[in-house]
């Protein structure tokens, strides 16, 4: 079975990995992953999420490109 976007086979998130360490990013959205000596930081400038039970990774262009689209799906509360 192939994985999701912005999933990895190779590293499951499992319980031994919860907050995804030592999974290797993918965008869900542009399929890009960080060069090795960028991936440290990418943990931190990425967005990731959680969609059926899946752990999904957007890189920092995206989410900036896609900023209002992620604000537009918030409940008023949060405004």
């Amino acid at each position: 079975m192939d994985p999701s976007p912005g999933t990895s086979p190779d590293t499951p998130n499992t319980p031994d990995t919860p907050d995804g360490v030592g999974e290797i990013l993918v965008c869900a959205t542009c399929g890009r992953t960080p060069d090795p000596s960028e991936a440290d930081a990418a943990r931190l400038t990425w967005s990731r999420g959680l969609e059926a039970d899946q752990t999904r990774w957007t890189c920092a262009a995206c989410s900036r490109a896609n900023l209002r689209s992620i604000e537009g799906r918030l409940d008023q509360e949060w405004w």
